[in-house]
């Protein structure tokens, strides 16, 4: 008999986007939300199961504990960001359903799972890294000592690890997200400023062979071994979404990178383009030209680009795999071709200073993709920015976020305070935005997708967003100044 499961991508802060497929927990500078997508495969192999996406649904902690009480198994994808609020929510949900057997899930329970397991006597496992079939085998009813990737105390009290999962290599063997989606969900409430809406998200790869330092999801779960789906099964997917979403308008291919083989990113274009669909997908700035081309021609409107930084030697610090000179002619051909670039850059990475910081606006300016978005680095848990930073002192608040959920610097480098980093977010934004072309293309989007309410909307929240942001800024600095005046007077 198989236990009836609850998936949870758990409520949280206010438009907190934190789990399931947030690479970057947090909550967001304007409300939008990605998609559940590893969540979705365990519940697509589970009969009598449910996807609870509790954010963009806007589903209370109150509700979510009153909904858990008719299941015997819940499944809880945690982050970093998000595990205080995760771990109070599992002790409530087990103080109304005692019986309920509850595994979490995610980045901070792989990479310390007797820390989870320590913090919160509510769970009765976790799952290390990819976690479908070990979810599976447990709610089927195979012995929990038995189940490779399961970590758990045992009948004493003493924590035990289960030997590894070998990484599913056998995608199409998994069920289709999309299909999940449409039993579980209401693809409306999923919103990405820079994708069309509705859009809807799914995998074609898993893992990543890049060696970025600060990138949490091959570092924690996917891992670095990159395996594909057959373009037969991936066109045979979007085929069935597009005839059972009729009015989504986008699809989004949240691979950790798309386009990183060149032969089978065109064999995937030659079985996409009769379809007619409109189609997004992340990329780095080593695809080549006739790669793009191809894209272009199959329907791509628009790539996810992580140029992180401007500067020569922090891209190298970060093993990106790239340079300036490779991502000006990645843009140069994506312009030439009619593909539209969302920017994603970092402040904070290793080698930062006040020099870098400057190297990587005007870069960006010069690049002039239609959108950006900036992040402050931040280092987690497992990964190999976050040994750096720990080794060498630089880590100043582990919480990483303002009590909202908003990403806050946590990380200080000498001659480069926290408070410098916030404020360059917003000078980058000013200094990208407030230019006459790139205004004008904002004001011109929105004349011609008539969509002004949700423009105003999106605007009007990343200004409170910024006003909070700056008001932090200030606060640190008269606390900083404040302690020197301090110190002054007691050496006196």
């Amino acid at each position: 008999m198989v236990l009836k499961t609850l998936l949870l991508n758990p409520p949280s802060f206010e438009n907190f986007d934190g789990g399931a497929s947030s690479r970057w927990p947090a909550t967001r500078e304007i409300e939008s939300y990605w998609y559940p997508v590893w969540l979705a495969y365990p519940a697509g192999m589970l009969e009598g199961s449910r996807l609870l996406d509790a954010p963009p649904h806007h589903v209370s902690a109150e509700e979510t504990i009153n909904i858990a009480k008719d299941y015997e198994f819940l499944v809880l994808f945690t982050s970093t960001v998000g595990w205080a609020g995760d771990h109070a929510l599992a002790q409530a949900i087990k103080k109304v359903n005692p019986t309920i057997k509850i595994a979490f899930v995610g980045p901070p329970v792989t990479t310390d799972p007797d820390r989870a397991l320590n913090e919160c006597d509510a769970i009765d496992f976790i799952c290390r890294r990819e976690f479908d079939y070990t979810i599976v085998e447990y709610a089927q009813g195979k012995p929990i000592n038995e189940i490779l990737g399961l970590s758990y105390k045992d009948e004493n009290g003493v924590i035990q690890h289960n030997p590894d999962r070998p990484q599913v290599e056998d995608l199409d063997a998994m069920p289709w997200a999309t299909k999940i989606y449409k039993r579980d969900m209401d693809v409306t409430r999923y919103n990405v400023p820079f994708l069309l809406h509705p859009y809807i998200s799914l995998y074609s790869t898993r893992g990543c062979p890049a060696q970025c330092t600060f990138c949490l999801w091959p570092q924690t779960l996917s891992g670095h071994a990159w395996r594909k789906r057959s373009t037969d099964d991936v066109a045979a997917e979007l085929k069935w979404a597009k005839e059972n979403f009729p009015d989504v308008k986008e699809f989004f291919f949240d691979d950790d990178t798309f386009n990183i083989q060149k032969e089978r990113t065109i064999e995937l274009c030659a079985k996409l383009k009769p379809l007619n669909i409109t189609w997004s997908c992340t990329s780095r700035t080593t695809t080549h030209r006739d790669t793009l081309k191809a894209m272009k021609e199959a329907g791509c409107r628009l790539l996810i680009v992580g140029f992180e930084s401007g500067d020569p030697q922090i891209l190298k610090n970060i093993k990106k795999g790239s340079t300036v000179e490779r991502a000006r002619e990645f843009v140069k051909d994506c312009h030439d071709l009619g593909l539209i670039i969302h920017a994603d850059f970092i402040l904070g990475l290793p080698g930062e200073t006040k020099e870098s910081i400057w190297n990587t606006i005007n870069f960006a300016k010069q690049l002039d993709c239609e959108t950006i978005q900036v992040s402050v680095a931040h280092a987690y848990p497992g990964t190999e920015f976050y040994d750096f930073a720990e080794k060498n002192g630089y880590i100043t608040n582990e919480i990483m976020n303002d009590g909202g959920g908003h990403q806050m610097a946590h990380i200080e480098y000498p001659g480069l305070p926290t408070e410098y980093v916030m404020e360059m977010v917003h000078k980058f934004y000013d200094e990208y935005y407030f230019r006459p072309k790139a205004a004008a293309r904002v004001v011109w989007k929105a004349i011609v997708n008539r969509d002004v309410p949700r423009l105003y909307v999106e605007a009007k929240a990343f200004m409170k967003l910024r006003s909070q942001r700056n008001k932090a800024s200030r606060l640190k600095k008269e606390q900083n100044a404040l302690k020197a005046q301090e110190s002054v007077s007691m050496n006196a």
